[in-house]
């Protein structure tokens, strides 16, 4: 029988975490995205309940005083955060979960559910990175800048942790490539499935 797991999926903003995510999640059933919840405007394209629950501050703060989120951080000026109700029904109905958050979230979601499997997704190196925030085209100068800081102090605070990953992620891929990352990102589902089935 397999066992219902929580897979925290985690890099800096650009790695590709989303982009990665939309291509394996088609591939497995009973496995289901939590949508996460933010303060930050929503970009051209993006759907209400579908890339984010967009939340007005004050909406979100009393979620957080009314205990809602699994986990919350603040990220520049803006807020994120996972709905815990989301997330333990769909445990609760067998269904294996991802979350697609940043390191603060994650670090608080490993240490709350140490059954969790945490994935790091890293850039090839800060230069693509920047390559990539930018062309986006939908953050200022100053948002680049504070997200490339950001991204190098959590790189940063990974390696002094553990290595290449830190502790509490299992699995590090570094996408250079789409499809090979892609793939790499499939075959570690794929894995922890197999391993819950035969536990």
């Amino acid at each position: 029988m397999q066992i219902a797991r929580l897979i925290v999926i985690s890099g800096p903003s650009g790695a590709g975490k989303g982009t990665l995510i939309r291509r394996v999640l088609p591939l497995f059933s009973n496995l289901m995205l939590s949508v996460s919840a933010t303060t930050r405007r929503r970009r051209a394209g993006e759907r209400e309940g579908v890339e984010y629950h967009f939340l007005a501050r004050e909406e979100f703060l009393r979620r957080v005083e009314a205990g809602l989120f699994l986990e919350w951080a603040e990220y520049g000026e803006n807020l994120y955060g996972t709905p815990a109700d989301f997330v333990a029904a769909a445990l609760g109905a067998g269904n294996d979960v991802l979350l697609e958050i940043e390191l603060v979230g994650a670090r608080q979601v490993m240490q709350h559910c140490p059954d969790a499997v945490g994935i790091f997704i890293a850039p090839p190196s800060m230069e693509v990175l920047e390559g990539r925030l930018r062309a986006r085209n939908t953050e200022t100068e100053e948002d680049i800048a504070r997200r490339l800081a950001h991204a190098a102090e959590e790189l940063d605070a990974l390696h002094r942790d553990r290595g290449a990953v830190g502790p509490y992620f299992a699995y590090a891929i570094v996408n250079d490539d789409v499809e090979q990352a892609a793939e790499e990102l499939r075959a570690v589902i794929e894995e922890l499935r197999i391993t819950d089935v035969a536990r």
